[in-house]
């Protein structure tokens, strides 16, 4: 037990310099990207048309390099666990997938359709919902970790929540995505959406679970982490690339209409906040100690971006508002989850919270 823990302590690991600056890489990423969509149009147009099957291959490889690192650190042994405080991962699973999708769904249609009402017509209002939607229903995976570490939470019931989250994800994105968007009265083909589940959830997932299962044969847990350390530039670069694409193609966008960023933040920052409280809440309602309650509200807080992005590339395509809306996703993350770390070990790291 104390090699597990251990091992799952190092996946968390604390900030490093890329998380910990990811808001102003993500900014300088959005300006870069901008300034080239503006000064080689061109370019972005070929890169759209590289495509077979309705994915762009360009943007598959990205997403790959973003979450097969992420996917290295499930371990399905850590289900054997899953009877250890199991009001946690009640809590858990009941924000994750029968909440927080719906209530940024409702959230959504609130500020596009009523409040922005006068600002955005009615299919560029249903493109950002979309987004919105896409993101409210993929639950955080990797930097989960982070942020149970920083809160001092338990590593292995993090890593038994992570785990079993990304099996649910397997099995219930789709058909929320699509329940939620024919909800919204959005047209989503199911074809499209299980295939980007496929593509950018099972096999990364498979291959992760592959890639581990070889490491700790031949290395034991000190080879998977290294082999992780090794790769895990490929997947900060691989975020920054995609920010750069998507707001290659969406510069006019961001020139004309700046405020958009502002605007489409406001929902997500209503979200998070509104999910945490009400997690933290509960967990506070029954007692749990201040290890499990943290990371049980922190995760349901993070969103699954890579996955989201890429699912809104797929659907709506590279121009799209949904798109738009999931980088958005990243840009407001860790600002709002750092403040969230602060408020937890504040209010609840010596006591039952």
């Amino acid at each position: 037990m104390t090699n597990q823990t251990d091992t799952t302590a190092r996946q968390g690991g604390g900030l490093g310099v890329f998380e910990r600056w990811l808001s102003l890489w993500v900014g300088a990423a959005i300006i870069l990207g901008t300034v080239l969509g503006r000064l080689m149009p061109d370019l972005f147009v070929a890169l759209s048309r590289l495509e077979y099957a309705s994915v762009n291959l360009l943007v598959a490889i990205l997403i790959w390099a973003m979450v097969y690192p992420m996917m290295i650190g499930v371990d399905f042994r850590a289900l054997g666990r899953i009877g250890r405080q199991p009001r946690g991962l009640i809590i858990t699973l009941a924000v994750n997938w029968l909440i927080k999708p719906f209530t940024m769904a409702a959230l959504g249609v609130m500020f596009f359709r009523l409040i922005y009402a006068g600002i955005f017509s009615g299919a560029e209002a249903d493109s950002y919902i979309a987004g919105l939607v896409l993101l409210g229903a993929a639950p955080c995976t990797a930097m989960v970790f982070v942020w149970s570490h920083l809160t001092r939470g338990d590593p292995t019931y993090t890593l038994v929540q992570v785990t079993l989250n990304d099996l649910v994800l397997i099995i219930a994105y789709a058909p929320i995505v699509a329940l939620l968007l024919g909800l919204t009265n959005i047209s989503v083909p199911w074809e499209t959406l299980v295939l980007s589940v496929l593509l950018y959830v099972a096999i990364p997932l498979a291959a992760g679970v592959m890639t581990r299962s070889y490491l700790t044969r031949k290395g034991g847990t000190e080879g998977v982490e290294t082999f992780r350390d090794y790769i895990k530039p490929w997947s900060a670069a691989g975020l920054v690339a995609m920010v750069v694409l998507l707001f290659g193609f969406q510069g006019d966008v961001i020139v004309n209409r700046p405020v958009v960023i502002a605007l489409v933040a406001v929902p997500l920052l209503v979200q998070s906040y509104g999910i945490f409280f009400l997690s933290w809440a509960w967990a506070r309602f029954w007692k749990l100690p201040h290890d499990i309650a943290a990371p049980c509200a922190l995760i349901g807080t993070s969103n699954f971006f890579e996955l989201a992005v890429a699912v809104a590339i797929s659907l709506f395509g590279i121009e799209s508002g949904a798109a738009l809306a999931t980088v958005v996703g990243v840009l407001v993350e860790v600002p709002v989850m750092l403040s969230l770390v602060a408020y937890a070990n504040r209010y609840g790291a010596n006591s039952k919270v």
